[in-house]
């Protein structure tokens, strides 16, 4: 095929005219429905362009008239998908009918069916499935929205804004029109029919307006709603609280759809939700899945002003809306649970997944250059990234000082479409004071540079002066595709700790600072030192507290060192930042050794036996035994490092060794405390009523972190206590976490656990996901040929994202035994899933390309077989944009 066109952001031009109003009628049949747009426009005088570029795909024009008379055919043409208009008047109106076929529409873009609903999905460009429309986010128009169906089959019509009327029709048909008095751009527009019950209540706002707000879901998940409710009104108190954001409307609704290539999305004032990120029950949902809608939830309520009132010019500026969003939705979870546990939650994925795409031929920066698809750039580089990047912010101006720029931001642009600079210069402009220049500038850079910057430390004590000399050098060096070519602001925040532990005070002379126990260095330039005076002894560091900014820090530690920090250090991220570093220098350097043995073995000779350092088994069991007030905290401190992480520290990736290393140190921390674990269980147990609430979450986490290692002994008494757990539970992150025990052992009659499990639960869809989930990284047996073959089951449909994530997504993407067979045979499965979604769902098909693209980070027998997949798929006919874009970048890194 040939290469689909790159579009590039200095290319950006305003558009030739603008919408000012768009009337749209749908009448939805079942053979297809018939759509009626009536555009009012106006010439963009600003630009001198006179044609009016309508974007459109598989669409069927029926007529277009423009100001009630039929448009002659000199007057447009379609080139691609593009409808071109020439020699309008200045301003004037379009009506424009076209036909489309939603029940064929499998991609879940536009306008489409799921379980006998129509449901849309706009962002990003998904609006010009449904009609002609200049569908870019800097076009923003008023809209007034009728819909016409058959009452029986689709008694709830629903769309943005307010409900205006409603009425009868012949042939058993009914409408309702609405209108949204907020102009939007295209890719926020959202159309719902459907059979759906509804769950209603209401919320007071600051200035006293009631609002009416209303989840709909299919009759059988009513009881599934009520803590989505909940969070709902908990993130509308937030919101006000926090950043003093009312929200605007009269209604506010969900609506929970089962196919969506996303978790959710904001459409002003009708949010379509996946159903995995609004349903939640004791019974089926696990605690993460909870935090899970509390979070989503949060965030699609978030962007009604971080991305609705003022929105994105274009989408290079995606991270405008999607990176603060995450960042508020972030503190808005920290606020109400646990702020320690998840700030390590956040930083612990961050650095697994962000850091490979930073490394990956995918690598962009926080606001893109160019893209082939934009789809591919909803990625962790603009969400995780970009949140980090406004957390920078916040923490550099003050918690007073970024509402201050918060508050002057939605003022000054509210109601447009504007870009990352934007925010920052209003963010800059309520705190002329807090940056220098050069500052503001260096932070600027971490929009515009791809890559993880590297920074060193060296430090100097001289005791006369009783002055610590610390100096930083910041660089990339880890992928050759991209390159930081100047230096960014990095906000690095450390303590200091005397020798027995205590936190020492001391001066930094730079920000006339004196007897302070933490400090943030303003790191700007490509090396730079810093002095520290009034400090009494040589200290040890504690370096960057709290995540303070998006680097990989390079310190050279012993384990003694990292067991000191994990003991002693007051600021919660960076104890468990030492528990991380500690298992981390322990288990890569035995990779090392066992690499080393194989090569130079003779024959095919086993390793040596895996003998673990008196430093890590110390901590550990301190740690075991010691009483923490967060019992959330002790489970992660406790929990190893997972392997997709360890295997993004070195190239070339040493997986055999990674996965036998790994498994031989939680066998033998399950071994040698035994009994402890056993304590720990039993000290966990509780015969309270299920909440979801932080303590019982923790509670919950603790005893199945303890439970897993219980497992892994292999004792009789242990697969008792998980059979146990598992018949008995009365909930499902009991259930869940017992089934993942048996099934990821050794046990020979798993499978009738697993079967029994999916008897229980074959009608909950959300839990069939998580029972495809737990076999798809099960590391025993022949995880691919377990794969295959549920490939076929009922329970599957390769129509649906989240069965094709549980299953496929999980096993290439986090079963790294299995997926990366030596033969290959993982990487083919998995290409022949890419091509065959390429032609149901070129989105989805498009994310499964990630753990191919890794290839050049594997050792060379794997790195053939990968690149043989990609070339295999690059070759294909028909290759969709999405997946064309992936597949031949990582081909060219």
């Amino acid at each position: 095929m040939s290469q689909p066109k790159t579009v590039y952001r200095k290319d950006y031009q305003a558009p030739a005219y603008w919408i000012d109003s768009v009337e749209l009628l749908f009448d939805l049949h079942q053979d297809h429905t018939e759509v009626t747009s009536t555009l009012t426009f106006r010439k963009n005088t600003d630009v001198s362009d006179t044609t009016l570029t309508l974007f459109g795909v598989d669409l069927e024009l029926k007529s277009i008239e423009l100001d009630q008379s039929p448009l002659p055919a000199a007057q447009y043409s379609i080139e691609s998908e593009k409808l071109k208009l020439q020699e309008l008047p200045a301003s004037g109106q379009l009506k424009i009918v076209t036909h489309i076929k939603p029940h064929e529409n499998t991609s879940l873009e536009g306008l489409y069916v799921s379980n006998d609903m129509y449901c849309t999905q706009c962002e990003a460009e998904g609006f010009r499935k449904i009609t002609y429309y200049p569908d870019r986010p800097d076009v923003m128009a008023a809209f007034r929205v009728k819909i016409i169906a058959d009452q029986d089959q689709y008694p709830v019509l629903l769309s943005n804004g307010n409900r205006m009327a409603e009425g009868q029709l012949d042939n058993g048909r009914h409408w309702v029109e609405w209108e949204d008095p907020f102009k939007k751009p295209s890719y926020l527009f959202a159309l719902v029919a459907g059979d759906l019950v509804c769950v209603e209540d209401t919320f007071t706002t600051m200035s006293g307006r009631e609002v009416a707000l209303q989840i709909f879901v299919e009759a059988h998940d009513k009881d599934k709603v009520d803590f989505a409710m909940a969070s709902l009104k908990a993130s509308m108190t937030w919101d006000e609280q926090t950043y003093g954001r009312e929200y605007d409307l009269d209604i506010y609704m969900i609506v929970a759809v089962s196919h969506f290539n996303m978790g959710a999305m904001e459409n002003k004032g009708l949010n379509i939700f996946n159903t995995s990120c609004v349903l939640a029950h004791p019974k089926t949902t696990t605690d993460a899945g909870f935090e899970r809608v509390e979070a989503v939830i949060a965030h699609e309520y978030f962007h009604n002003w971080s991305g609705n009132r003022v929105t994105c010019r274009d989408w290079f500026q995606l991270s405008l809306k999607e990176g603060f969003t995450v960042f508020r939705d972030q503190s808005f979870s920290a606020d109400l649970r646990s702020a320690a546990i998840k700030r390590v939650e956040d930083v612990n994925y961050f650095r697994t997944h962000q850091y490979a795409e930073d490394a990956g031929p995918m690598a962009h920066p926080v606001r893109p250059d160019s893209y082939i698809e934009i789809n591919n750039f909803y990625t962790l580089t603009v969400y995780e990234k970009g949140a980090e990047v406004v957390r920078m912010l916040r923490n550099l101006l003050g918690e007073t000082g970024f509402r201050q720029g918060s508050d002057l931001y939605f003022e000054r642009f509210d109601g447009q479409a504007v870009t990352c600079d934007d925010f920052v210069q209003a963010m800059f402009e309520a705190n002329p004071n807090a940056m220098d220049d050069a500052e503001q500038v260096a932070f600027k850079r971490w929009y515009s540079q791809a890559g993880t910057p590297e920074v060193s430390v060296e430090t100097q004590y001289d005791q006369s002066t009783q002055s610590l000399s610390i100096t930083l050098s910041q660089d990339i060096t880890e992928n050759p595709n991209v390159s930081l070519n100047e230096p960014v602001l990095i906000p690095v925040r450390l303590g200091l700790l005397d020798t027995s532990g205590k936190v020492m005070t001391f001066d930094f002379p730079a920000k006339s600072l004196q007897a302070v126990a933490e400090v943030v260095l303003p790191f700007t330039q490509q090396q730079q030192t810093f002095e520290l005076t009034g400090v009494q002894e040589v200290p040890v560091v504690s370096w960057l507290r709290g995540f303070s900014a998006p680097i990989k820090l390079q310190v050279n530690r012993s384990k003694a060192d990292w067991a000191f920090l994990m003991a002693h250090d007051t600021d919660s991220f960076a104890r468990w930042e030492a528990a991380n570093q500690l298992y981390v220098t322990e288990l890569m350097e035995h990779v090392e050794r066992i690499h080393v043995e194989c090569i130079n073995a003779e024959s095919n000779a086993q390793p040596s036996a895996l003998a673990f350092s008196g430093d890590l088994m110390k901590a550990y069991e301190k740690v075991l035994l010691q009483d923490f007030d967060d019992l959330a905290e002790k489970a992660q401190m406790l929990a190893l490092p997972s392997e997709t992480y360890l295997a993004g520290l070195k190239t070339p990736v040493l997986i055999d060794e990674i996965v036998l290393v790994r498994n031989q140190l939680m066998k033998t921390l399950a071994e040698t405390f035994e009994s402890q674990w056993l304590a720990l269980y039993n000290a966990c147990q509780s015969s309270e009523a299920y909440q979801p609430s932080t303590e019982q979450i923790a509670q919950r986490s603790l005893k199945n972190t303890a439970l897993k290692f219980l497992s892994l002994t292999g004792s009789k008494e242990a697969l008792s206590l998980c059979l146990d757990q598992f018949n008995k539970a009365d909930n499902m992150t009991d259930q869940r976490a017992a089934l993942t025990c048996l099934v990821h052992s050794e046990w020979a009659e798993k499978d009738e656990v697993i079967e029994s499990f999916y008897q229980q639960w074959q009608h909950e869809a959300l839990v069939v996901d998580q029972w495809l989930m737990v076999q798809a990284t099960n590391p025993e047996g022949d995880a691919l040929q377990a794969v295959k073959q549920l490939l076929a089951h009922p329970a599957f449909d390769m129509k649906s994202p989240n069965k094709v994530r549980s299953l496929i997504g999980a096993f290439a993407g986090s079963n790294l035994k299995h997926f990366h067979r030596p033969d290959g045979a993982g990487y083919e499965f998995l290409a022949d899933r890419i091509l065959e979604l390429n032609k149901l769902n070129p989105s989805i098909a498009a994310r499964l390309v990630t753990p191919l693209t890794r290839w050049k980070r594997q050792t060379e027998d794997r790195q053939a077989l990968m690149k043989q997949q990609l070339e295999r798929i690059a070759a294909t006919e028909g290759l969709s944009p999405d997946v064309f874009e992936i597949v031949s970048k990582s081909l060219k890194a």
